[in-house]
């Protein structure tokens, strides 16, 4: 992990995020795996906030290789990527990056976008049309709709202070942020899978609240909040899989998806031993929010 706060790998770690990789010494001779950086291939507005985090490589002649799986999803998938900068001199620099890439027209869901767009709208008429009609170019845009919409929020909550991986480039349907785990390439498990005691349990739940009024602050609900898009990375709990996040007050039904982040967060921390107010952090959160 390349945060400025260190964290410890902590639990065991969801089987979703074990994958075979290549190991680093050998990435030289895996050219099919590698591209040149796409961080200068994209517009300022693509490239994340600033100030750049010191791990972040952005040396322009820096290589991008793909290690292996993390995630599969309905929506995307999640790849670990090394970006690697070797000087002259025998010197590097590497970071790992998770490549969040939205699935292609022909392979990804639409299930949850009628929920969540209320209160969205699309410049173009014509891109308006082939959302509805849900045609192959509508598909596309709605892919890149996303990724693009994940990217807004996590540049947001980064900027707000709310704890979420710093969101590194964005480009068409692909997403690129911090790797949140270890520098071997073990991913921070998801909450749901983490084992943790009582006194660390107790710690996590004050920064979910912690994370659940810093959205509401900004006016939003995350919109599918629950111990399976939290990462527990060391002692640090990171919100991921944003680009459902809602306008509380824009989407008819944001106060509807805020009270039921603050229940299904509450409700797996009560299930855990922990003392959680579903109905107090939603009362706090919707006063935040409208």
């Amino acid at each position: 992990m390349h945060s400025a706060h260190p964290r410890t790998t902590t639990g065991d770690v969801d089987p979703f995020f074990v994958f075979d990789y290549v190991p680093i010494d050998q990435v030289e001779t895996a050219t099919d795996q590698q591209r040149p950086t796409t961080y200068w291939d994209v517009e300022r507005g693509q490239r994340g906030p600033q100030p750049v985090p010191a791990w972040l490589v952005t040396d322009a002649g820096a290589l991008d290789t793909e290690l292996g799986v993390l995630k599969t999803g309905k929506e995307a998938d999640v790849f670990l990527l090394e970006r690697a900068a070797r000087h002259a001199a025998g010197r590097g620099e590497t970071c790992l990056l998770a490549a969040k890439r939205y699935r292609d027209a022909e392979h990804r869901s639409f299930h949850r976008d009628s929920l969540y767009v209320e209160g969205r709208g699309v410049r173009r008429s014509r891109d308006q049309r082939a959302l509805e009609r849900k045609s192959g170019y509508g598909r596309q845009i709605a892919a890149g709709r996303w990724a693009q919409a994940e990217w807004v929020a996590l540049c947001t909550a980064w900027d707000a202070g709310v704890p979420v991986p710093y969101p590194v480039s964005v480009q068409d349907t692909e997403l690129l942020m911090e790797f949140a785990g270890a520098p071997d390439g073990t991913a921070a498990p998801r909450l749901a899978q983490a084992r943790a005691d009582v006194d660390l349990l107790d710690h996590c739940w004050e920064q979910v609240v912690q994370i659940v009024l810093g959205l509401a602050g900004i006016g939003w609900a995350h919109g599918d909040l629950s111990a399976y898009n939290l990462l527990l990375d060391g002692e640090v709990v990171l919100a991921i899989d944003m680009p459902q996040v809602v306008d509380v007050v824009a989407n008819p039904r944001g106060p509807e998806l805020l009270h039921r982040d603050c229940a299904n967060v509450a409700t797996w921390f009560g299930s855990q031993g922990v003392r959680a107010d579903a109905e107090a952090l939603f009362a706090e959160a919707v006063a935040l929010a409208l």
